[in-house]
């Protein structure tokens, strides 16, 4: 099973594609609660270049809430994690697949609502 649900963006420009996976989590309801410039992090803590490496932490409320009543320490795995890269080519995305994440507890009812938001974000993923 692959843990994350992914897209190439070829030829693209890495802060358009940010500008566009943002507006695609919104549509979806998801905002955006963290943000991590992995590029600038590694420069600045190890001096190590790379390419655009960007994370963003998506939340639903509405589905966050509903699996913290279930399992209250389910929010050690959330947000949903979001990234951005720089490849050749272009830029991928790549966002958590939630399904993957919540398999490891054993929660049919959470595994419901893992699945309702891979619904969520498989269509951002290909709305952007």
């Amino acid at each position: 099973m692959g843990y994350t649900l992914d897209r190439l963006m070829p030829d693209a420009d890495f802060e358009a594609v940010d500008a566009r996976v943002r507006a695609a989590l919104k549509a979806e309801g998801f905002g955006v609660l963290t943000e991590i410039d992995v590029q600038a992090t590694m420069k600045a803590k190890i001096n190590a270049d790379m390419d655009s490496y960007r994370i963003l932490g998506a939340c639903n409320p509405h589905m966050a809430f509903q699996a913290i009543g279930m399992e209250p320490r389910v929010g050690a795995m959330l947000p949903c994690n979001v990234i951005l890269r720089k490849v050749p080519g272009g830029v991928e995305v790549s966002a958590v697949d939630p399904v993957a994440s919540m398999s490891g507890i054993d929660n049919p009812e959470l595994h419901a609502v893992a699945g309702e938001v891979r619904g969520l974000l498989q269509k951002v993923v290909a709305a952007i």
